[in-house]
């Protein structure tokens, strides 16, 4: 039997940047993203999936000993692919044929040229299926949830289809027709121009259910929204109003534009005007009328509980009333107080054939039912009810055109796209679908439950977060204006999407199937749901009411039933499955299966990988995981799997550092995993801690030759830690009971801290007595006496450590100096016997101060004497010890050393012939 090649993945990656670059991508969001073609919740970064694709099919390159026989060929190697997937995670680069061609010949290069198909059985949003088929992978995507399949097909099987072709709309210009239509150009072009075919029908049919507002000089100008506010009856009997349930009073906190709304009680009814006097706002406690218990009448002062406005609502009793209107101005936004004009012209009659569907039992993530709004119907107005069945109509009159304007085009009608169809009717049908998504986003951004947003002076859709909360003064949005939440937008952001999808020629074949029955045949990257994080099929129902209204006859298999299959879904839902125990023994059953069986498929030559939505909640006092994570691994090695990697991934950046636990900045961690041998034999504990502490220094080498942060090497470092003790049967411990994977993780940790420790003996006798000083002293004061010991047992002397200027000595006491406390005018170059600590302490200064040109700089005029590498393994160090000493401001700087040491070490050979900018004298001659 051949040995197993290591996987690029299962030795280091450049994981600094592929999460920075996620960060990047997730930051804003970006016209032409698949995320923005259809909602879906927790998607992974495109980045971080594209890369880790890549580095799980191609191979370390010292799994090639005849291709590399020195460890100095190995790297140079391994930095080349780092670098090649550095670029690869940029989302600008996402279309780069060339790129993609280069990464595409180096998969082939590792897999005799017959990469295996990628299988994702938890597909949700698509991002593992389209970053496959992006690197040119055949791929099988499935998911039990309808919507999730939609949307996958969407992003991968319909654009292939109809790679290359020109629109069908008549009104392209017939010398655009000439013109080439690249990837799903011609398909993107087209749900433009019908989008904006059903925007004019639909102002024509509805247009005067948007009147414009009067402005006060009597012009005209367009609502972009109008502000709502939930009200029940006062249960004070002697007064007895409607009271406005009101979060703020505000409508804009914009400086110099500061608006508000003034309520007003007369004839048992509250009134509302607009008020911009700074000086008369609403403050603190006399902004809004609901709060955390309840409500206060604005009329009487009376306290309305929690319980009876869920009552009024339940019995049909809560109402609503206009606050203000939100009209387009100049580059600003002009509050009007409310009039008859505009009340009325939202009293129309509720449509008969709306999403009447019952709303799913969820208290957590599903508030609403709890005050009377019990079916989607619910959800929204009768006006927005009104716009979207009228948009939903138009999606299969829009089809009809798309047909008949395709054949008159010269396209065959052929089959349907449902039964396999390539033609008219098939190209009809995915217009469709498209412009069924954009009814989709005007669902989420016109119910009554999105809200207006004071400080930005915007509207927050429905899915802000991941949950259907109930929201009491709310934001009706123009779904004809040119602003926020407009139909036209929605229809170009999907367009948008369509036009920059890779249209590979590479297949990927969607389905809807159940991970626990399907056939796992392939190789496995996946991001299954966990837990009860998200209760993905009561939220869909949101969005599958609406796309089964449109699109029943287009995917009348996919769409047949009423809702969203839900018994069967793995997730861990308390109120599905008889409590919280009865939930996670669910999960953990059905998680534990699929794994089961895909073990039992498995490719003996290729880890899986397995996305873990880790939550920081999962982190206790004292650092240590909770039974998420450790149930995840101890159902993986049930299952007969070996743990070879684990990657945190970071998709934002937290607001601080956080130093109890390591791992908490990880917002997912990815699994490598290998099958076990089934003839994998036992070992005891004490071989176990000898086998660790043989690898793990080597495994360490390899992490922090990829751009690795500090911050993760902690749970990166737990992958080969984990390897060494999944790939026995058993760990037995010294009473002959199997070891539990909360005492393996101790113990990883446990010989973490000690090589890190070890890694002290390969400093000069000047460093190890600043880190022994360090860890007990930081940069404060400590006894002369306990110093001079300390220095003496490393061949160290405090008078020579003062006069090179790493700390002071004076009146009996010690301290070593921080970053920003050395003399600055120092030069490197002129000092022979500098220490790896000074050097470190400056690239500290340097890079906070002045950034990585400034820190190149200054490594480049370092003595050669002085290695790179032990510099950035002491920045690993000194960040391991700040964050044990909980000095937040300094961890960070070294962390940050520590994750750009590779690109400060890059650009310093070349830098010292450009002198960094605190070199030169500004001062006048």
């Amino acid at each position: 039997m051949s040995t197993q090649k290591r996987k690029l993945i299962e030795v280091g990656i450049p994981l600094e940047v592929i999460n920075k670059q996620s960060a990047h991508e997730k930051s804003v969001p970006r016209k032409g993203h698949p995320a923005t073609m259809h909602l879906w919740w927790a998607r992974r970064p495109l980045a971080a999936a594209r890369g880790l694709l890549f580095a799980q099919l191609v191979d370390d390159p010292s799994a090639h000993p005849d291709k590399f026989p020195t460890e100095e060929a190995v790297t140079e190697e391994r930095k080349y692919l780092h670098e090649l997937i550095e670029q690869l995670v940029v989302w600008e680069n996402s279309n780069d044929e060339e790129l993609l061609a280069r990464a595409h010949h180096k998969i082939l290069e590792s897999t005799d040229g017959n990469p295996p198909p990628i299988l994702d059985p938890f597909a949700g949003g698509g991002t593992i299926p389209l970053e496959a088929q992006r690197l040119g992978l055949e791929a099988y995507a499935s998911d039990l949830n309808p919507v999730a399949v939609l949307i996958n097909t969407a992003l991968v099987e319909l654009p292939p289809k109809f790679n290359g072709r020109p629109p069908v709309h008549p009104d392209v210009a017939r010398e655009q027709l000439g013109s080439p239509w690249p990837r799903a150009a011609g398909l993107a072009e087209d749900v433009r121009r019908y989008g904006q075919w059903m925007r004019v029908e639909a102002e024509n049919r509805i247009g005067h259910l948007y009147p414009k507002a009067t402005l006060a000089d009597g012009s005209q100008a367009t609502v972009v929204a109008w502000i709502w506010g939930r009200t029940v009856t006062c249960p004070n009997p002697a007064c007895g109003i409607a009271i406005p349930l009101v979060r703020s009073w505000w409508l804009s906190k914009k400086k110099g534009k500061e608006a508000y709304l003034v309520p007003s009680v007369g004839d048992r009814s509250v009134r509302f005007t607009v008020g911009n006097d700074i000086e008369a706002a609403p403050t603190k406690d006399t902004d809004g009328t609901v709060g955390r218990n309840g409500a206060a009448c604005v009329g009487c002062g009376a306290a309305v509980g929690r319980n009876h406005i869920k009552a009024e609502g339940r019995a049909g009793r809560m109402g609503s009333q206009l606050l203000a209107t939100v009209a387009e101005g100049r580059r600003t936004r002009i509050y009007l107080a409310p009039t008859p004009e505009h009340e009325v012209a939202a009293q129309v009659p509720r449509p008969t054939e709306v999403p009447d569907q019952e709303l799913g039992y969820h208290p957590k993530d599903i508030w609403t039912p709890l005050y009377g709004l019990t079916t989607f119907a619910d959800l929204f107005t009768a006006r927005q009810l009104t716009a979207l069945t009228t948009f939903s109509d138009l999606v299969i009159e829009a089809r009809g055109h798309v047909l008949a304007d395709a054949m008159a085009a010269g396209m065959p009608e052929g089959d349907r796209l449902a039964t396999g169809g390539a033609g008219a009717a098939a190209y009809a049908d995915a217009v469709a679908t498209y412009l069924a998504f954009a009814n989709s986003k005007a669902a989420d951004w016109s119910s009554s439950l999105c809200s207006w947003i004071s400080p930005i002076q915007g509207v927050r859709d429905t899915f802000a977060r991941q949950a259907l909360p109930m929201v009491w003064d709310y934001a009706e949005v123009n779904l004809f204006s040119n602003s926020v939440g407009n139909i036209g937008t929605h229809t170009a952001w999907v367009a948008d999407s369509v036009e920059r999808l890779p249209a590979g020629a590479t297949a990927v074949h969607v389905d809807q199937a159940d991970a626990a029955q399907r056939p796992l045949r392939g190789l496995i990257c996946t991001d299954p749901p966990y837990y009860d994080n998200i209760g993905y099929s009561d939220l869909s129902d949101f969005f599958y009411v609406w796309l089964r209204r449109s699109l029943k006859s287009v995917h009348p298999d996919l769409l047949s039933t009423m809702l969203v299959p839900k018994a069967d879904e793995l997730v861990a839902n308390p109120f599905r499955h008889d409590g919280k125990e009865g939930a996670h023994q669910f999960f953990e059953d059905g998680f534990r299966e699929v794994f089961r069986r895909a073990r039992e498929s498995a490719l003996p030559d290729f880890p899986i990988t397995v996305y873990y939505a880790f939550k920081q909640s999962e982190i206790t006092e004292d650092g240590q995981a909770s039974t998420g994570w450790e149930t995840l691994l101890e159902g993986m090695i049930r299952a007969g799997w070996s743990v070879t990697a684990t990657w945190p991934l970071r998709s934002e950046r937290g607001g601080r550092m956080i130093s109890v636990g390591t791992n908490a900045l990880a917002s997912s961690i990815v699994l490598v995993l290998r099958p076990q041998p089934e003839n994998a034999p036992r070992t005891d504990r004490r071989r176990f801690i000898t086998t660790l502490k043989a690898e793990l220094p080597k495994a360490l080498e390899e992490l922090q030759q990829g751009a690795i942060a500090p911050v993760d090497m902690p749970q990166a470092a737990i992958g080969p830690g984990m390897a060494v003790f999944s790939r026995y049967s058993a760990v037995l411990a010294d009473d002959g009971s199997k070891m539990r994977v909360r005492t393996a993780l101790a113990l990883i940790n446990e010989v973490l801290d000690e090589v890190l420790t070890e890694q002290e003996g390969d400093f000069d006798p000047d460093t190890r007595f600043a880190i022994a000083w360090f860890r007990q002293y930081g940069f404060d004061p400590g006894a002369y006496g306990d110093a001079d010991n300390i220095a003496r047992a490393r061949n160290a002397s405090i008078d020579h450590l003062d006069q090179a200027g790493i700390l002071t000595s004076r009146a009996g006491k010690v301290a070593l100096l921080a970053p920003d406390e050395l003399d600055v005018d120092h030069d490197p170059a002129t000092d022979p016997s500098i220490s790896v600590w000074e050097v470190v302490m400056r690239l500290t200064h340097a890079l906070s101060t002045q950034g990585i040109p400034a820190a190149s700089s200054l490594l480049g005029r370092v003595p050669a004497q002085v290695e790179p590498d032990l510099c950035k393994e002491l920045a690993f160090l000194l960040f391991s010890i700040a964050e044990d000493r909980r000095q937040t401001k300094i961890a960070v700087e070294f962390n940050a050393l520590g994750t750009a040491w590779n690109e400060i070490a890059a650009a310093a050979p070349v830098a010292v012939t450009q002198p960094s900018p605190a070199m030169f004298d500004y001062e006048e001659q």
